[in-house]
């Protein structure tokens, strides 16, 4: 079980940043965001391109060696949980309404954070 959730997390995360990083104006096309200058191109190609990337990448290392399971989920259940977490406290402290990809992202980031804590609590 522990396998086929983090193959198919790595594909969703590796899949995304590939896509992130060919095209960084992407994620802020549809987060809604402005890229005004190089630094802002930087910062998206960076992190959502090869963070994303680096994170399924530990993923798929996780899927197909044993010794990296537990380390793989746990990346999930703590770094994808914080960022379930504080994508909610923006959501909740601002005063306008929330895309769909806001909601969207809330809702993966919370299935993968508590599918990890599962895991790992096996």
């Amino acid at each position: 079980m522990d396998r086929a959730f983090l193959a198919l997390v790595a594909l969703i995360f590796i899949g995304y940043g590939v896509a992130c990083a060919v095209d960084p104006t992407l994620p802020a096309r549809l987060a809604g965001l402005q890229i005004t200058n190089g630094d802002g191109y930087a910062e998206l190609s960076a992190m959502y391109g090869g963070l994303q990337i680096g994170v399924g990448l530990f993923c798929l290392a996780g899927a197909l060696r044993q010794p990296l399971r537990q380390p793989a989920l746990l990346l999930l259940g703590i770094g994808i949980g914080l960022l379930a977490a504080f994508r909610a406290a923006g959501i909740l402290r601002s005063d306008e309404i929330v895309s769909a990809y806001s909601t969207g992202a809330l809702a993966f980031e919370c299935v993968v954070t508590i599918a990890a804590a599962l895991l790992l609590r096996r």
